[in-house]
Formats: structure tokens, C-alpha cells, sequence
């Protein structure tokens, strides 16, 4: 059988310079691509019963009846305007505090594509994530009700407790955005729990909006 020497060799050309090796990256993927891939995972969790999906007119009695501790990971400007009364807190996002060159440049895009309209910060995963849950609910046995506003940070979350050990896991279908106002008996802060994800310009639409409706009513 013949064998191509340059599979063990470099090449050599007639001049005496051997080609470039093919560019690879060391990068680690964007935080997209991680919750896009953790996304898929939890999906599977979900699919398989693994994760048990609960909507938010279930999300009461689920609590009251079955044990489940409602576990709010939103970040921390989204939970003081709105949040349900006893629920934990672990933040799966926190604000990016990083000032390097690069990060400043991704700020800027972000507020000008993003944060100027929603009013959400330039966020990074929070690397304690897990262990903070574990400081907070040790039993790992518990029943977790995780949430946030849309529902995919949730299933993301979902997907790292999985994997940490914790096995008794419901996720809040939707997230809170779709919840109604009977769905939580007890609900602390200035605005509804549907709206919390809102800033910036389309918090102001949302108060027109809000303002319209109320007069159409009066109509």
C-alpha cells in the first residue's frame, strides 16, 4: 500500500517555504451560541421529563401543593420592579463590568441596538451561578420552580441546575411576561410582573399604550 509521506512530513515546495497552517480559533464561543446550545439541551430535558414545563395559572398551586420553591433568576433591575413575594433570587445574568477596549465598544453597540430601547444593561453569564443556588437550597433534592421574564434564560438555568445535580426541576412556561394578574397572589414592587422586562423607549410606549387603553375604556 503506498503511503504519502506529507501526511507525516511538512511540505516543502521547489522554493523552499512551507504553506501556512490553517487559521484556528481558541476563542471561546459568544454568549449567544452558549444559550442557543443550553437552550437545545434544556429542550431535550423538557421533552424527555426531566424538566417539567408549568404555566404561570399552574405556577400557584404548584408552590402551595406540590413544594415547588419558585427560583427567580432574572437580573436584579428586572426583579426590583416586579416580583413575586418569597421567591429566591440568583441572578443567571449580571452586569458586565469589564472596561477593556473591547468590552466598551460592545457596550456601545449594545446600547444603541438594545439598551436604548428596552433598557436592559450589556449583561455576562454570572459564574456563580450554581454555587449561589447551592448556598441558597442545599437540598439538591428540592423542588425548583425556575423562572424569568420570556422563558429562555429560565430554560438555560434549567439546563446548568440539571447538570449540577438538582433533579426535581419545574420551568415557568413563558416566563413571567405571560403571566395574568390572579396568577400570583403576591406580587412586590411598582409595576406588574409582565411588564418588569420592559425599559427604556418601549417603557414609555408600553405607559401609552397602558394610558390608551384605560381611556378607550372610559369611551
Amino acid at each position: 500500500m503506498a503511503l504519502h509521506l506529507n501526511h507525516f512530513y511538512p511540505y516543502t515546495s521547489k522554493h523552499g517555504k512551507q504553506p501556512k497552517p490553517p487559521l484556528t480559533s481558541a476563542r471561546p464561543r459568544p454568549t449567544k451560541f452558549q444559550v442557543r446550545a443550553a437552550s437545545i439541551n434544556a429542550r431535550e430535558l423538557i421533552q424527555s421529563g426531566a424538566v417539567r414545563p408549568i404555566p404561570s395559572k399552574e405556577a400557584a398551586m404548584a408552590m402551595s401543593s406540590e413544594g415547588f420553591i419558585l427560583l427567580d433568576i432574572r437580573p436584579e433591575w428586572e426583579r426590583d420592579k416586579a416580583r413575586v413575594a418569597g421567591s429566591l433570587h440568583v441572578p443567571l445574568f449580571v452586569k458586565d463590568m469589564d472596561s477593556s477596549p473591547i468590552t466598551l465598544l460592545k457596550k456601545w453597540v449594545h446600547f444603541g441596538y438594545v439598551g436604548l430601547w428596552t433598557g436592559q444593561n450589556f449583561t455576562t453569564l454570572n459564574p456563580d451561578f450554581l454555587r449561589q443556588v447551592e448556598a441558597e437550597v442545599p437540598d439538591k433534592d428540592a423542588k425548583l420552580l425556575v423562572a424569568c421574564g420570556e422563558g429562555l434564560r429560565s430554560i438555560m438555568a434549567a439546563s446548568k441546575l440539571y447538570a449540577g445535580g438538582f433533579k426535581n426541576l419545574g420551568w415557568l412556561a413563558g416566563g413571567f411576561n405571560r403571566s395574568a394578574d390572579s396568577d400570583f397572589p403576591a406580587v412586590e414592587g411598582s409595576e406588574k410582573l409582565q411588564y418588569a422586562t420592559i425599559g427604556g423607549v418601549s417603557y414609555f410606549f408600553l405607559q401609552l399604550l397602558i394610558l390608551l387603553r384605560a381611556v378607550g375604556k372610559d369611551d
